[in-house]
């Protein structure tokens, strides 16, 4: 039955004697939803060897009665009690196989009807895919024969899906480990009908811990019973002839993993005690070794529930960490601890030691190595090969390190010491390979391995291809893309002697396609795909990325649009809209950078305000807003005379090049982004309205940290204070639109926070709508809801900007001294 919804929509545009207005969903103008209901490409997935891709089908957006499924929050988690899956899930449709030397797509048959699939994997040899498929009362799993492009299903629909792929092939590429529903599993509780027991009672044994305010926390012992339920599997092997054999008895498994030769299992499960501060991520953790047959070989790690944790993002718990099989060995696990007692505060000469732990795990573990700064990651290559890195978030420094396996006592050579910040001096990512136990391991020819970058350069981007010599550590360039009206992404190396890379190519009006690189046969193209553009009405749409400067001669850049068949010549003023989301920085150097690239496709969506350049408007998409704070300076510390310095800059660049009225200025953003609007609006006279979707506007609620804020508000409320709209509501006098799913699941953005600034708004007269959008989360997914905001944008942009005569130079506000 379809489902029948009226949206609250709370009114403070001047029409002060009502209090709500009751509205229907609505469509936007045509010109709009052309562009917004569109049908949306496959993605596409390639076996190891480049001869099948997978093309995988979904719709562009959910549906209403998608978002109307029960629903528990636990733990951090959403999932459907009913099938036993992620609530969040976006499910593919259909799927087809291609080979990628052919032209012709095969419909995979055997299908469930209407298919709903999800945690596709393939086999370690390619021949097979599992995937999962959800019915109304559960999730089966099913296998696609490649070679047939037939699809089989092997189970009822009783796999639990709970926290992720529940699947994991074994060696032999005939069996699946897979974890099932219990057989006796108890009946869920129901919060509203079980009378409690007593108080929920916690408490502070006086550490501290400065928690981020984590959204879909435990709250009773109800939820503590009911997240023991939905974690608890079974663990079974299931072979292609769909026989099904009991493996591990009932648990609450949080991850298995084999060992690369595939003769031992590691399974994690989640412990008690529970937390109701915390998500499960931190909740105790226990991780024991099997052999293949299922018999215990060792307990290798026992983690404690970690409510307390130093201050700061490089704080990290005590004891082993990130524990992982190392990829070029049959059976060693490798882990981390810090040696800083995973304290930023504490002064030492090496952060992190990383460690070594052979099968079957008798012996003591070895060190490997020690890291100065935060352990990142290792990319493991041979016997006397691998590459470390690691960071450290105050200085925004990252280091690569060459070290011999083989010889610990042999000191790291560091190859790469830069700002992780600075684009323009990214050297690029390893290129890696699959090894005989089908994990990646850096890939080496005759003792070069191989980068792949970005290619971010003052004159635009340019990626590349380059060879490293692992010797003399000379990096030399074997491919630089050298499109000026195009966009290409080097993806990896398909063939090291001949030279083939996989690539992807787009234009401003080209749908990114898949191809074939060959840059030892003059860079030889060969397609493998070949998308149309869904949005063809604006294909010809004047868009170029625009570099400026701020007053202090800080260098910005946005990606500028004008409106759909302006006349360059006649120069009229259009009314200007800003999408923007500011991003903090320790340098000016790096701060100055621009990623944008013009030849990217434009792919409208309900993200950003491209589409109303159907409605003539000149829009500056992803105008850059950094926040710099350098040496002990923090960002935050001179927030908003930066946030206002980037809005005038914005504006005057495009002014000056003669296409806006100044006076119709409009600034939108979402999340970080729709604070931002809110500061702006309160505290500058350089826009008539604004947008802010799904921000936080009281920092006092998310008082340990926020966005790359590390003090607490304890340390600095003079910055908390400062930077919060909601405590500067009486300065706010130009029209705003806020906008907030129902259910928002991000980190301190709880809907409350749109819910309070806008009551405040109201009380002290300012101009403003509220917009709440039924069941959403933090990113919008349903149709309904999309197309809803989007036609509540436009009305919004044409009254208060484009058809009002009546704004003014000055507003009737006390903007703040800056």
């Amino acid at each position: 039955m379809k489902l029948q919804v009226t949206l609250l929509l709370f009114l403070g545009l001047g029409l002060t004697a009502l209090a709500q207005e009751n509205l229907s969903y609505q469509k936007p103008s045509k010109s709009i939803l052309d562009l917004a209901d569109y049908e949306r490409a496959p993605s596409v997935s390639m076996d190891t060897k480049k001869e099948y891709m997978l093309l995988s089908y979904r719709n562009t957006y959910k549906t209403l009665d998608d978002l109307n499924q029960e629903e528990l929050r636990l733990g951090g988690l959403r999932i459907n009690p009913v099938t036993n899956i992620s609530s969040t899930v976006t499910y593919i449709t259909n799927i087809k196989l291609r080979k990628i030397k052919g032209t012709d797509e095969v419909q995979v048959s055997g299908l469930p009807e209407n298919p709903r699939i999800s945690n596709i994997s393939w086999s370690p040899n390619d021949k097979k895919i599992s995937f999962s498929h959800s019915t109304n009362t559960g999730v089966q799993l099913w296998v696609l024969d490649v070679d047939s492009a037939k699809a089989t299903k092997l189970t009822e629909a009783n796999v639990n899906a709970n926290l992720g792929n529940p699947f994991s092939w074994f060696n032999d590429n005939e069996t699946i480990l897979v974890k099932m529903l219990p057989k006796n599993r108890a009946e869920l509780l129901d919060a509203k009908k079980d009378l409690p027991a007593g108080p929920i009672i916690s408490n502070a044994d006086g550490a501290k811990s400065q928690n981020r305010t984590y959204p879909d926390m435990l709250k009773n012992k109800n939820d503590e019973i009911n997240f023991e339920n939905i974690m608890t599997s079974e663990l079974y092997k299931v072979n292609l002839s769909g026989n099904i054999t009991l493996f591990k008895k009932a648990d609450m498994y949080a991850g298995e993993s084999f060992s690369p030769d595939g003769n031992f299992l590691m399974l994690n499960t989640i412990q008690k005690p529970f937390s109701y501060i915390v998500p499960l991520s931190r909740f105790p953790l226990k991780s024991v070794i099997y052999d293949k047959a299922g018999t215990e070989v060792k307990t290798v790690n026992e983690v404690p529930l970690t409510e307390i944790i130093p201050k700061g993002f490089m704080a990290v718990r005590k004891g082993k960490r990130n524990m992982s099989w190392r990829t070029d060995k049959p059976a060693t696990l490798v882990y981390t601890e810090a040696l800083d007692g995973g304290d930023p505060a504490n002064k030492v000469e090496f952060r992190d030691e990383v460690f070594l732990w052979n099968a079957p795990f008798d012996a003591a573990p070895t060190s490997l190595v020690k890291t100065p700064q935060r352990f990142e990651r290792m990319i493991w290559g041979n016997d006397n090969i691998a590459i470390v890195s690691d960071e450290w978030y105050d200085t925004r420094n990252t280091k690569t390190y060459l070290i011999n396996p083989s010889n610990p006592s042999q000191a790291p050579k560091v190859i790469f010491d830069r700002n992780s910040q600075d684009v323009y001096s990214d050297p690029g990512n390893f290129e890696t390979r699959k090894n005989q136990y089908n994990r990646y391991v850096l890939a080496i020819e005759n003792d070069n391995a191989f980068l792949i970058g970005n290619g971010y350069t003052k004159n635009g981007q340019f990626p590349f291809i380059a060879e490293y010599n692992l010797e003399t550590l000379q990096s030399k360039r074997l491919y630089t893309s050298a499109y000026t009206d195009k966009k290409e992404d080097v993806l990896e190396i398909e063939d090291f002697k001949k030279g083939t890379v996989l690539v992807q190519i787009q234009s401003k009006n080209e749908y990114p396609n898949y191809y074939l690189r060959n840059i030892k046969q003059k860079n030889e193209l060969t397609p493998i795909t070949a998308f149309k553009n869904p949005f063809e009405s604006i294909k010809n749409v004047s868009k170029e990325v625009i570099k400026y400067k701020r007053k202090d001669g800080l260098e910005l850049s946005g990606t500028l649009y004008l409106p759909l068949g302006y006349d360059k010549a006649k120069k009229e003023k259009m009314p200007l809209l800003i999408w923007a989301y500011p991003a903090e920085y320790k340098d000016k150097n790096s701060a100055g950078q621009s990623t944008q690239n013009q030849n990217e496709f434009t792919f409208p969506n309900y993200g950003s305000f491209v589409y109303w350049v159907t409605k003539g408007y000149v829009v500056l998409d992803d105008a850059a807003f950094p926040i710099i704070g350098e040496g002990t300076t923090e960002p935050n510390d001179n927030f908003m005379t930066q946030l206002v310095d980037n809005a005038e800059a914005a504006i005057n660049a495009v002014d000056a090049l003669g296409y806006i009225n100044r006076k119709k200025v409009a600034v939108g953003g979402h999340s970080y982004g729709a604070f931002m609007t809110a500061n702006l609006l309160t505290h500058s006279n350089l826009f008539a309205c604004g947008i802010a979707r799904s921000g936080a506007y009281n920092r006092t609620l998310t008082p340990f940290g926020f966005q790359t804020e590390q003090r607490n508000y304890w340390e600095t409320p003079e910055v908390y204070n400062t930077m919060s709209p909601f405590m500067n509501a009486d300065k706010m006098k130009t029209p705003m639109l806020l906008v907030h799913g129902e259910a928002d699941n991000n980190p301190g953005t709880f809907t409350l926070q749109t819910e309070r600034y806008f009551q405040a708004l109201k009380g002290l007269g300012a101009p403003a709508r509220m917009v709440i959008l039924p069941k959403e989360a933090h990113s919008y997914v349903a149709k309904e809801n999309i197309l809803h905001l989007l036609w509540e944008q436009d009305q919004f942009l044409e009254k208060y900007l484009k058809n009002n005569e009546e704004v003014k130079t000055e507003k009737t506000k006390t903007a703040k001294s800056l």
